[in-house]
């Protein structure tokens, strides 16, 4: 922990010099609102306790949220926070070589005027305080793979779940599947389909006859919806599956038939790097990038791993629906764009540091 915190110092130093405010989060956190915003991996590796005054209580599991509840709140735009400290996760069925405690260094930037520009600033950033460990870098983009889900020639609803589940994807496929007719309509819609109207529905549970009486007409709509084409099942696939140099990328998604304005905010991500001196014949992209693990990406995202049987040793990416979620109430604006990463000092340190 001694080394890791110097490496810790060192990086934050380097955030710091980058433009960034130091910032602190409590260590004990409300669990009830960042159970919802976590994705299933770190709901299921949060440490939770109660207090018997504060509820339901866990150990941050990240800074990114903490930091941006507060920024909602208290923050000014165009603003760079940075910050170093311990966080908890669970470990046990990732074997005893990994630490429920461990320190992120991390920086966040909450800046409106061009979300691609940050977006290279952060990786850039990264790039050049890691360049001593000669690490493999990885980008993605969540916003392709949900505009290929906009893009289905399907009904709102099916699209809708679809998106719900972008982070899942066993579940996701599953439903894919389901909605191109190769698997059938789970047993129990089934049956409510078959019970009749609302009215004749047994009544379990609080919803009211008219919540039921809806519910039992999407599921009505569900069914009588047109299969998904083969055509556009296969392109998903491919998507999901592409992997490729990140200058590859652009022809190979236009290939697939992606919609072009994603396409080009992909390529506008591309030139920003470039602009930020990153040389991008070192980065790979792999399309799936992201999808399992903090369902509060919701574009750009990115890693930067050293051997195959160690955790990354540092990731980030976009995450403007979160400030969304966490600027509900407030005198703030709907949306701010957000894009942040954290950097692992031990693991830093395990692979030699960066002097």
């Amino acid at each position: 922990m001694q080394a890791a915190r110097a490496v810790g110092q060192t990086i934050l130093a380097q955030f710091v010099e980058a433009g960034a405010v130091p910032v602190e989060a409590d260590i004990l956190q409300p669990a009830e609102a960042l159970l919802d915003l976590y994705g299933e991996d770190i709901r299921g590796r949060a440490f939770v306790t109660h207090d018997p005054i504060r509820g339901e209580m866990m150990l941050r599991p990240d800074f990114t949220v903490p930091v941006v509840q507060t920024h909602m709140r208290e923050g000014a735009e165009p603003a760079r926070y940075a910050y170093l400290g311990e966080v908890f996760r669970k470990q046990d069925h990732r074997g005893a070589a990994r630490q429920s405690e461990y320190l992120q260094a991390g920086f966040e930037v909450f800046d409106r005027v061009n979300p691609q520009a940050a977006d290279a600033e952060v990786f850039a950033l990264f790039a050049r305080i890691l360049a001593p460990l000669n690490l493999t870098a990885t980008i993605g983009d969540i916003g392709l793979l949900t505009a290929s889900v906009e893009a289905l020639d399907t009904i709102p609803a099916r699209k809708r779940a679809l998106l719900r589940h972008i982070w899942r994807p066993q579940r996701f496929h599953a439903l894919l599947k389901r909605y191109a007719g190769q698997l059938p309509m789970p047993a129990a819609r089934q049956a409510v389909l078959d019970g009749g109207t609302a009215s004749e529905m047994p009544w379990i549970g609080l919803r009211s006859e008219a919540e039921v009486a809806a519910r039992i007409e999407r599921l009505r709509e569900d069914a009588a919806a047109a299969p998904i084409a083969a055509h556009d099942m296969a392109r998903l696939d491919a998507l999901f599956a592409l992997r490729c140099p990140a200058l590859e990328a652009p022809a190979k998604l236009r290939a697939l038939g992606l919609p072009e304005a994603a396409v080009e905010r992909f390529e506008a991500r591309l030139a920003a790097l470039q602009a930020q001196g990153v040389d991008l014949g070192g980065v790979r992209f792999e399309a799936s990038h992201g999808r399992t693990t903090m369902e509060y990406y919701d574009g750009f995202v990115f890693t930067f791993k050293g051997h195959d049987d160690m955790p990354p040793v540092a990731t980030g990416g976009r995450y403007d629906a979160l400030t969304k979620v966490l600027g509900q109430g407030l005198d703030v604006p709907a949306e701010i764009p957000a894009v942040g990463g954290v950097i692992r000092p031990a693991l830093v340190a395990a692979l030699g540091g960066l002097s």
